[in-house]
């Protein structure tokens, strides 16, 4: 079961990042080239393990692979990610799967706004 709650202020503290690369310096592969930054720092405060975490640019819908690398979160922990799948889009859905089978969708989180994300249940 995928247990949805729609984007709020109270699932996200936002800080502003350092927009942008290194002046005139090309993008990575696979990465945006408008100089928005788009790299989030995930706070799991779900109280268990976080598994997977995979983005979706909101125009598509499509889910991309595991952003944390097969690298399980533990409870309290973080872990930094990057959410760009190079198409310029800042809206994603994000999809966590935690220990014991549980999924969480959160919807439409601004990733070229915050700096930090955190993911409770």
């Amino acid at each position: 079961m995928i247990a949805r709650r729609p984007f709020t202020a109270a699932m996200i503290a936002v800080s502003l990042g350092v927009a942008g690369f290194a002046g005139g310096a090309p993008a990575p592969e696979g990465q945006s080239r408008d100089g928005q930054n788009r790299r989030v720092r995930v706070h799991n405060q779900t109280g268990v393990v976080l598994q997977k975490l995979q983005a979706a640019d909101v125009r598509t819908g499509t889910f991309g692979g595991d952003l944390l690398g097969g690298t399980a979160v533990p409870s309290g922990a973080s872990a930094p990610v990057l959410i760009d799948d190079g198409a310029g889009g800042c809206l994603y859905d994000l999809r966590a799967e935690l220990a014991g089978g549980q999924t969480l969708l959160r919807e439409n989180i601004n990733v070229c706004r915050i700096a930090d994300y955190y993911l409770t249940r």
